[in-house]
């Protein structure tokens, strides 16, 4: 599945490594009051998402095409670009599996600084070789933290785990979407400012 996803390059030896090393990404996830039971957590969540992810997606897409300024960065002339945001679903898609399955070593590290690029202006719409807005503004990237992480509990719940193991598979999901958020920021802070 992963090598039929466009755009899709995990691991491409083309790929800028990160300018972050992993005592850096530690040091993140000491921060973020990271444990192995986020690990466990994190996993068990990418189980019962798996076979979610569409549905998923369908909120995440509804919530993005009902509200016209974030709709707009996929958008070309006021005109949403249906095969862009195609490509982009499936690659969002893969981007959830990704989180609650890789290692977070240097290829994961490496990856999570590929798509800050993306989201940049530093190669906004290259990977797909559309005309839309230039990058995505610095400010949603952080907002986009709450909807990604709230909207995700009621699908942590359709499996029939109890609420002890949804609340950790959501407070793990919180912090991987945080730390992962965070890395997609590095290109819009200067310089030895990050």
């Amino acid at each position: 599945m992963e090598s039929s996803i466009k755009g899709y390059d995990y691991g491409g030896a083309h790929l800028s490594p990160s300018p972050l090393e992993l005592q850096d990404l530690e040091l993140l996830k000491q921060t973020l009051l990271w444990t192995e039971t986020d690990e466990e957590a994190l996993k068990l969540a990418g189980q019962v998402l798996t076979d979610q992810t569409d549905e998923v997606l369908d909120l995440w897409y509804g919530y993005v095409g009902s509200h016209p300024h974030l709709l707009k960065y996929f958008s070309h002339q006021g005109a949403p670009n249906l095969d862009y945001l195609t490509a982009v679903r499936q690659r969002f898609g893969q981007w959830i599996l990704d989180l609650c399955n890789r290692p977070y070593d240097q290829t994961w590290l490496n990856y999570q600084h590929e798509i800050a690029l993306r989201h940049h202006s530093s190669k906004k719409n290259r990977t797909d070789g559309v005309e839309a807005e230039p990058l995505i503004h610095f400010r949603y990237l952080v907002a986009f933290i709450f909807p990604i992480t709230y909207t995700i509990k009621g699908f942590l719940s359709n499996k029939g785990h109890d609420a002890v193991q949804v609340e950790a598979m959501y407070n793990a999901w919180f912090k991987a979407v945080t730390l992962t958020t965070l890395l997609w920021c590095y290109p819009y802070v200067k310089d030895g400012e990050f």
